[in-house]
């Protein structure tokens, strides 16, 4: 249990902290002095490991989650200043946007479950108004799958074009999905439900024609990739909007920078997915390879994307426990 009087002796130390991290925010690093920029790092290690001893106590969950939040802010300042290397972008993409991911899950899952909630209900408007998908999708796409024909067909005459095209398209879509989350999350939740709807629209009107085995296997290979990109990029408009909504005990401004900070790390990171995917989307989904060959390139990107974010992010969490468990054991600041 945290005492009241250990709490009252370590808050001015925070305080001071978010002191000079606001100045550094507002200024930049040249904002504080030299002494100011070792006193941050000096403080910035004591929070550590005062958020250590928070988190054994099941009571201060609050407290743990402000204390977090302000040691993100204070790392930023601390690192800022240091040049882009290609190794830290290498660091970014192996460490930093993993544990991001699993930190920010949940939102994540949300995006998700907009996402999926409304295909299925486009799914069933379609049985139920077998006129809704004419209208939803146009006349020249209907004609197509009246046909029994996929409209794809056409992506295999220009690839390189249509890869780029579609590259584009696919980076465009998940990052306005992302960027709306400043509109307090309106705009990302309608962004997920409209291509949710759209999905599932497509998706019954090719079962009705009999097409739904050549949508999922042109869908497959490159949907692995760019729906949980697009879900990632979701969940950080979420985060936006709830550093903007639900700010918590830091100011509004303080909790969009930081929250806002966290989102943007993982809008970087789907980059590379996007781009895999387009590719995949162009060369690959709609070519003649046999099904077996398309289901099995999906699999092994879906296992290699659950590779690269789930046990990464899982050791990241093992060493935080390690470095927190140290911490309350023996470096938590004298008073």
């Amino acid at each position: 249990m945290i005492s009241t009087r250990w709490l009252q002796k370590r808050r001015p130390y925070w305080a001071r902290v978010g002191e000079l991290v606001a100045r550094c925010e507002k200024g930049g690093v040249r904002a504080l002095s030299h002494r100011e920029l070792r006193e941050l790092a000096l403080l910035y290690r004591q929070t550590a490991s005062d958020l250590a001893a928070v988190q054994e106590d099941p009571s201060s969950a609050r407290l743990a989650q402000t204390l977090n939040q302000l040691l993100g802010r204070a790392h930023n300042c601390i690192y800022m200043g240091r040049r882009t290397k290609a190794a830290g972008i290498v660091s970014f993409y192996r460490d930093i946007f993993p544990q991001v991911f699993r930190e920010t899950l949940p939102y994540t899952l949300a995006a998700c479950a907009i996402f999926f909630l409304t295909a299925v209900a486009g799914f069933l408007m379609v049985f139920a108004d077998p006129g809704f998908s004419r209208y939803f999708l146009g006349p020249a796409m209907m004609e197509s799958i009246d046909k029994r024909q996929m409209w794809t067909h056409s992506v295999v005459a220009v690839k390189p074009l249509a890869s780029s095209s579609i590259m584009t398209n696919n980076l465009s879509v998940s990052f306005v999905t992302f960027a709306f989350g400043i509109t307090a999350g309106v705009g990302t939740v309608w962004m997920l439900a409209f291509n949710g709807l759209l999905f599932g629209v497509v998706n019954a009107a090719c079962w009705q024609a009999g097409m739904l085995g050549q949508l999922t296997s042109f869908v497959a290979p490159h949907g692995v990739l760019e729906l949980p990109a697009i879900f990632i990029a979701g969940g950080g408009g979420l985060l936006i909007a709830k550093g903007l909504l639900f700010p918590g005990e830091l100011p509004r401004r303080e909790s969009l920078v930081y929250e806002g900070g966290r989102a943007m790390k993982l809008a970087l990171g789907i980059i590379p997915l996007l781009v895999v995917a387009g590719t995949i989307e162009g060369f690959v989904s709609p070519t003649d390879l046999a099904v077996k060959w398309k289901y099995s390139l999906a699999v092994f990107l879906f296992l290699l994307l659950i590779l690269f974010l789930i046990p990464k992010a899982v050791g990241a969490r093992g060493e935080e426990a390690e470095e927190g468990h140290s911490a309350a054991r023996g470096e938590v600041p004298a008073d």
